[in-house]
């Protein structure tokens, strides 16, 4: 019997956990799910025969020596910044371990330890990083073995609304994933990509002003904008000396320009604390980044500061957020710009009990053709959620970490060292499986045009 150690039962671990459960008897294994809430890691497990809740508090370390030794596999879905000190845990006892998080530096300083002990340390095994490097790479080394030219590479991926849950929302949004990630998107490291050979680089300032339009065939129009550092791919993908190189996130059209509206402000600010904020109402926090005036309401001296219509889109999309009214935010205590925000758009954006969410994602290559034609090669997947437990975002991240778990665990991935899957013997069958769950890349093949973007 194999034995897997789930550290984390929250939103994005629930199908994973099912995964791993419904797999459990055919495949003779153990699940163990630790969290830090007893009775969130109870409920995931639902009384399951092969699986086990227990208490696990990733502060501790002594707790770690209480579980990481009895698994053969180790599934962290905790933050990025707990990673390594379970990972050298893992190397210790010698247990794989999987992750759906970037490899940071410490954890790419373990390789030579895990591939000494026989570990697998398989990381960015989720969405984005995950299926990304997964799907882009199989389309790039299929035109890498016709000796094909690459010459751009564009990736969007977005945590969306279901189109059906988008009706009343003027933003067409909701949080799907991390609402803090979402509210500093951008912030506080540089935009960087490469666009026809040349470095670009894009302020804060200017990021949500910068965007294109993506169709996807029956889900209509979005924009995407650009990820921090689009150059890191460059070795990631095998990418170096491509002209066009450039990743960003997807989200419906108008939602950017809006959001600029609390950059320009200095909304979206994470550097310091508003004193006072504690007792602050919704229309006071927009008001304490407008100048003074003591006869024109705080919405009209925005509109007058930003140059915006009374009825202008970004000014709707403002008011269904009712943050000109004189409730009070109740985030409970002095904050900074960035949550006080975040608090605020928490009322209207969190998932309702009827919500669906949905993933979407697409890579845009250009390649020449035989008689040096450029023609584009768009892929693209839309996963819509089943509820607020089972969502896309939890499908979509917990599928790869489950399906890699049962590869390794059989013997199919039998690599070691600090992985991503980058490589054929990782992606192709964890992506074969992952069509039978309905996550397919749809491909079309068309003629292009040079053309200039963002």
């Amino acid at each position: 019997m194999s034995k897997i150690f789930v550290i984390g039962a929250g939103r994005s671990a629930s199908t994973l956990i099912r995964y791993l459960l419904q797999h459990a008897e055919a495949e003779s294994w153990q699940i163990r799910v630790g969290d830090l809430h007893l009775d969130l890691a109870m409920s995931k497990i639902d009384g399951h025969p092969r699986g086990e809740a227990v208490l696990f508090d990733s502060l501790d370390r002594s707790t770690y020596s209480d579980h990481i030794p009895w698994a053969d596999l180790v599934i962290s879905m905790l933050p990025a910044s707990m990673h390594v000190p379970i990972a050298r845990e893992c190397i210790e006892h010698g247990k794989h371990l999987l992750t759906a998080s970037y490899i940071s530096e410490e954890m790419q300083e373990l390789d030579q330890e895990a591939q000494q002990a026989g570990v697998l340390l398989l990381n960015e095994m989720g969405l984005d990083p995950g299926i990304d490097h997964m799907s882009a790479m199989r389309m790039l080394d299929k035109l890498r073995a016709q000796q094909t030219p690459i010459v751009r590479f564009e990736s969007f991926a977005g945590g969306l609304l279901a189109p059906q849950s988008e009706q009343g929302n003027p933003w067409r949004y909701k949080f799907t994933w991390n609402p803090r990630n979402v509210v500093l998107a951008g912030a506080g490291a540089a935009v960087k990509f490469i666009q026809e050979g040349r470095y670009k680089y894009i302020p804060y300032q200017r990021l949500f002003r910068r965007t294109e339009i993506i169709e996807i065939e029956g889900y209509g129009k979005y924009e995407g904008y650009a990820n921090r550092d689009s150059l890191k791919y460059i070795d990631v993908y095998q990418l170096r000396g491509i002209p066009t190189i450039y990743r960003g996130t997807l989200r419906r059209p108008g939602f950017c320009k809006a959001w600029d509206v609390f950059v320009q402000l200095g909304a979206t600010d994470d550097s310091y604390i508003m004193e006072g904020s504690e007792d602050m109402t919704c229309n006071e926090f927009i008001e304490s980044f407008l100048l003074y005036d003591t006869h024109d309401s705080v919405r009209l001296r925005l509109m007058h500061y930003l140059k915006l219509d009374h009825d202008s889109p970004e000014m709707e999309k403002l008011d269904f957020l009712d943050i000109f009214d004189d409730t009070p935010i109740g985030f409970g205590r002095a904050g900074t710009p960035a949550q006080l925000l975040q608090h605020i758009l928490e009322k209207k954006w969190t998932l309702s009990p009827e919500d669906k969410d949905m993933i979407a994602m697409v890579h845009k290559i250009h390649f020449l053709d035989p008689q040096g034609q450029r023609c584009q090669l768009f892929s693209s997947t839309v996963v819509l959620g089943e509820d607020r437990t089972y969502t896309a975002m939890a499908h979509t991240v917990g599928l790869p970490l489950g399906i890699a778990a049962r590869l390794i665990l059989n013997g199919t991935i039998q690599l070691t060292g600090v992985q991503r899957p980058t490589l054929p013997e990782i992606y192709n069958p964890v992506l074969n499986e992952l069509e039978s769950y309905g996550i397919c890349f749809h491909e079309r093949e068309t003629p292009v045009q040079f053309e200039s973007m963002y």
